[in-house]
């Protein structure tokens, strides 16, 4: 009789263990230990529900991110800004919304789910807005090519987030202003490391040429980083 309840609770320690693995695995880190493809996967599967979830505050979308970028990318003509990793169009959604944001918008996502979503959500704007389905770490563009680049709660999700903000500073123009966040509080302990530290993150973002890095509180899981691209360097002869 013991050794049948102490078998019976070594099965349920068990499956609670189990269960909390697949928790953590699944839901917490949404896949990232698992691979790329699972990554992909289950923003696939969420994505019709994605938005809902979130539930993004306009008001605060506005405050915090949409206005304060474009209100720096005034006085460009017609800017071109890349959003990485830009899952429903967030983003692209809330800048093309700023009446002082005259330019255009590429979102950038490897969830053929999300793009979906992203695509309907910006077709009011298709005429400066675009979508590409491609890997941060492997960036289709050109050097140079953007005055502005995003990448918003992402960073611990991709393979590679240092090869992935290399890309961003790449295809930045000189001048041009990076935008990203983050990952912090009790959530970034589950990321096993995958989640810098605010020194660690701006000392990276520094070693790839990127100047006045400046980190500024935002949620309570993240808060947002702001850098600028330097002037193009000129070799001495």
């Amino acid at each position: 009789m013991q050794t049948t309840i102490l078998l019976l609770l070594a099965a349920v320690l068990l499956v609670g263990a189990l269960g909390w693995l697949l928790h953590w695995l699944l839901i917490r880190t949404e896949g990232v230990f698992l691979g790329r493809r699972v990554v992909v996967w289950l923003y696939d599967l969420a994505a019709p529900r994605y938005d809902a979830i979130k539930q993004y505050d306009p008001d605060t979308e506005s405050a915090f991110v949409a206005w304060p970028l474009s209100r720096r990318l005034k006085g460009r003509p017609a800017p071109a800004v890349l959003d990485v990793a830009t899952g429903t169009g967030r983003l692209p959604f809330f800048l093309l919304a700023e009446p002082i944001f005259n330019g255009r918008v590429v979102g950038l996502d490897a969830s053929v789910g999300m793009l979906a979503q992203a695509w309907a959500k910006l077709a009011a704007y298709d005429d400066r807005a675009a979508l590409v389905r491609g890997s941060a770490v492997d960036l289709p563009f050109a050097d140079n090519a953007f005055a502005a680049v995003t990448c918003l709660e992402a960073l611990e999700f991709l393979p590679d987030d240092a090869a992935a903000l290399r890309e961003m500073a790449r295809v930045l123009e000189p001048g041009g202003v990076l935008l990203t966040t983050r990952r912090q509080g009790a959530e970034a302990g589950y990321f096993l490391g995958r989640a810098r530290g605010r020194e660690e993150l701006e000392a990276l973002l520094a070693g790839l040429g990127l100047v006045d890095v400046r980190s500024q509180p935002w949620q309570v899981e993240y808060e947002l980083v702001w850098a600028a691209k330097g002037p193009a360097r000129v070799s001495q002869i």
